[in-house]
């Protein structure tokens, strides 16, 4: 596997919501195959989703988008909305990689997303990016994101003003603007430190900074506060 079994790190503490029990079974087998990860839990709609959330002391759900009852969506914005889940990171289980909801599921407070025919690597790495408080973001997905963002007629009309956005963008740094820039591009850290010039810790740094200043809970929530702002204005393909 891809970490060691002797690692002096707690296991990342995964919660698994999903309507279909043998998805969540095979989701169970290969999660706790891992020894730097184990699952605390099995919920099968987004009400026991948060419930779960909160009693199991979970890092990361893996919430599927579409669930009868509570869906993953709203599911998922209970779970950002409470202070004292303020540490638990979403990952959206999606159909297809980009969909109808995503822009939906990123404004809602979801750290990514990841598509049910993902490899299984992908998905432990997934659950290793979220619970270090990265985002799941690939270049192909952040395109298909802008893309959606766009088709949808930007900004929502949920959540802060444009004003509100205007007073946080101007605490950034230039630098951190130019980074902020990039990451709604979709670049990792490793590519926007070759662009820049500088080391991956320093971009790092940067993009803390900039979640900091912007109340961004982390790189998912930057890039749709990017395209929300008006900071960003893609050209489309």
């Amino acid at each position: 596997m891809t970490q060691s079994a002797e690692t002096t790190q707690p296991p990342i503490k995964v919660l698994l919501a999903d309507d279909q029990a043998l998805l969540r079974s095979a989701f169970r087998v290969l999660v706790d195959s891992e020894p730097d990860m184990e699952v605390v839990g099995e919920a099968a709609d987004g009400a026991q989703a948060v419930e779960l959330a909160g009693a199991t002391g979970a890092d990361v759900v893996l919430m599927d988008i579409r669930m009868p009852g509570t869906d993953g969506l709203a599911a998922t914005r209970m779970i950002s909305a409470d202070p004292a889940l303020a540490a638990v990171r979403v990952v959206m289980l999606t159909t297809f990689e980009v969909d109808e909801y995503v822009v939906q599921a990123l404004r809602a407070g979801a750290s990514g997303f990841l598509g049910k025919g993902a490899e299984p690597e992908e998905l432990l790495n997934a659950i290793r990016i979220a619970a270090a408080g990265e985002a799941l973001l690939s270049p192909a997905a952040t395109k298909g994101l802008i893309a959606t963002f766009l088709a949808q007629g930007g900004s929502s009309g949920e959540g802060p003003d444009s004003a509100e956005y205007a007073e946080r963008l101007a605490a950034l740094t230039v630098r951190e603007r130019e980074v902020l820039v990039l990451v709604a591009g979709g670049h990792s850290n490793d590519r926007i430190a070759e662009r820049l010039q500088v080391s991956p810790l320093t971009v790092k740094t940067h993009v803390n900074r900039a979640m900091a200043k912007v109340a961004a809970r982390d790189r998912a929530q930057l890039v749709v506060i990017a395209y929300e702002s008006g900071l960003v204005r893609p050209r489309v393909e």
